[in-house]
């Protein structure tokens, strides 16, 4: 391509990196680019038939010429993601880079939605990725070095019959701002991205809920977020995987405690939050100042973008 040239050597050389949910789909991705781009990888997956893709990854990467190592534990809990970081530690020496691309879905309306699958979706998605954080920062504050990339989600935005994944996904974006600046000094990044693709497993279930929603999502119109880049079939796992090396490498290492999107043929780089007005009131407010300068001047313009025509469980 034109403006592109292929470094003479590989970009992650002497790199060691731990991928989660790399069995399949976007972490399967991610785990075979990085191992091409020079780096050791732990391919991470549980000890189901993922567990056995796991190992299927592994096999592939040591085909092409990389050094990998499977991991089959779950880090949804703390013992399982220090055995996790401890892998690639015994196994290579040392810890470089962790992607957290761990994730599962349980689409529910909020008023069906069961405290099981509330806790597990946070669990997996939200805790895992503190877990694993949590034992590799140990790793790489002693090295004064390492890398973080944690996998959001658009549905974090506010996504119909996924308030669980929704919520995890969205602490994640804040967890990673808080790890940016916490750990900065000690030269580790954190940021984070906001990935579309079809061809990973979890997208089944994710597109199934679609599916079945739809008639809310239409009724939303341009307010339902998390499914547009899915639909199209275009976005894949591949591209996702070469944003998370470039931002692995060296070339982004002025870069850190950003949130960026990725699916198709866009990536982009997401603003941060900023107040967009306020009003000030000497002395303070009460209902009655509320009711006047507020409601003039901070909430006047707004509408209400969500009266979506009732669609309940009996009718999908």
């Amino acid at each position: 391509m034109s403006g592109t040239t292929q470094p003479s050597t590989p970009r992650l050389a002497g790199k060691v990196a731990l991928v989660t949910g790399a069995g399949r789909g976007i972490g399967r991705a991610e785990a075979i680019l990085l191992a091409q781009q020079g780096a050791q990888v732990v391919v991470n997956d549980i000890s189901t038939r993922a567990g056995e893709m796991a190992r299927d990854v592994v096999e592939q990467i040591r085909a092409t010429g990389g050094d990998a190592a499977a991991n089959t534990d779950t880090i949804a809990g703390m013992d399982g993601a220090e055995r996790v970081v401890r892998t690639a530690v015994d196994t290579f020496g040392r810890l470089d880079i962790l992607v957290n691309n761990a994730g599962i879905v349980a689409p529910a309306e909020v008023a069906e939605m069961s405290e099981a699958d509330w806790d597990h979706v946070i669990a997996v998605n939200l805790k895992g990725t503190f877990a694993t954080t949590r034992h590799a920062s140990r790793v790489f504050k002693r090295q004064l070095s390492g890398v973080i990339i944690n996998t959001s989600s658009e549905s974090g935005l506010g996504h119909p019959a996924m308030a669980n994944y929704a919520a995890a996904k969205e602490g994640i974006i804040g967890f990673t701002r808080a790890v940016a600046r916490e750990l900065g000094r000690f030269g580790i990044r954190c940021n984070a991205i906001r990935p579309r693709a079809f061809d990973t497993g979890g997208t089944t279930v994710y597109y199934e809920a679609y599916q079945r929603w739809q008639p809310l999502y239409d009724a939303l119109g341009r307010y339902s977020v998390g499914t547009r880049g899915l639909i199209r079939g275009k976005a894949r796992a591949e591209t996702v995987a070469a944003l998370v090396a470039w931002l692995c490498s060296d070339t982004a290492a002025h870069v850190n405690g950003r949130t960026f999107c990725v699916g198709g043929d866009e990536i982009g780089l997401w603003s941060e939050p900023e107040l967009t007005r306020s009003v000030c009131r000497d002395g303070g407010w009460t209902l009655e100042a509320l009711d006047g300068i507020a409601r003039e001047r901070l909430i006047g313009d707004l509408t209400n973008d969500f009266l979506a025509p009732a669609v309940g469980t009996k009718e999908l």
